[in-house]
């Protein structure tokens, strides 16, 4: 069923060949729904669940790029539909996800006859590089001990975090050996308690 937004505006005809070709699947919690190098089938359209994009470097560090949740689609499938180039991230679930799978030439038709729905990609395609922008600007320019804090500062109302110190580095885009250590110089502090695989924030505020 072809309930997400992007397919309101288009006509009787284009949704008729919609509801004819794109695929609806349902993925798994930890399942990969493409890696770096892999060609793009189609856009991806979330109805529900959580999927992050990810970089992994060849050293093994990591980046998450954005997180999609019900309504979103995926930028960087957008890029490599445009463009004609393969990915390069990788994408996993977080939550299991249902999500529409508009295959490339049937998008291709879309961006080409429906302004309304090029529209709403490209403005979707637009505020997420700017998102992009602002984690550049975080990484390039920002402390990581002051990023750290505000992530678990923004989490900590979860209680105990289970949540290994790799995993932490690739939501910062550093090292494990980084966050290891400031996570211990935050536990000299008293701020927060540290165990296998968990974090316990005690006293966390913004610097």
């Amino acid at each position: 069923m072809l309930t997400h937004a992007i397919f309101d505006s288009l006509s009787p005809d284009l949704l008729a060949q919609a509801k004819q070709q794109c695929q609806v699947m349902t993925l798994a919690t930890e399942q990969r729904v493409f890696g770096a190098g892999d060609q793009c089938p189609g856009l991806p359209v979330v109805l529900s669940g959580s999927i992050k994009v990810q970089m992994i470097g060849a050293s093994g560090n990591g980046i998450v790029l954005y997180r999609m949740a019900e309504n979103d689609m995926c930028t960087l499938s957008i890029g490599c539909l445009i463009s004609g180039t393969g990915y390069r991230a990788e994408a996993i679930v977080e939550q299991e996800a249902q999500a529409i799978l508009v295959p490339r030439g049937l998008f291709n038709r879309m961006m080409e006859a429906s302004s309304e729905f090029r529209y709403r990609v490209l403005t979707s395609y637009g505020k997420r590089l700017d998102e992009l922008m602002m984690l550049v600007e975080e990484v390039a320019f920002r402390r990581m001990d002051q990023r750290l804090e505000e992530w678990l500062t923004h989490h900590h109302h979860l209680g105990t975090m289970v949540i290994t110190h790799q995993e932490l580095a690739v939501e910062l885009g550093t090292a494990r050996e980084v966050v290891s250590r400031l996570l211990k110089e935050l536990e000299r502090q008293g701020k927060v308690k540290l165990g296998r695989g968990k974090i316990e924030c005690i006293e966390i505020k913004l610097s």
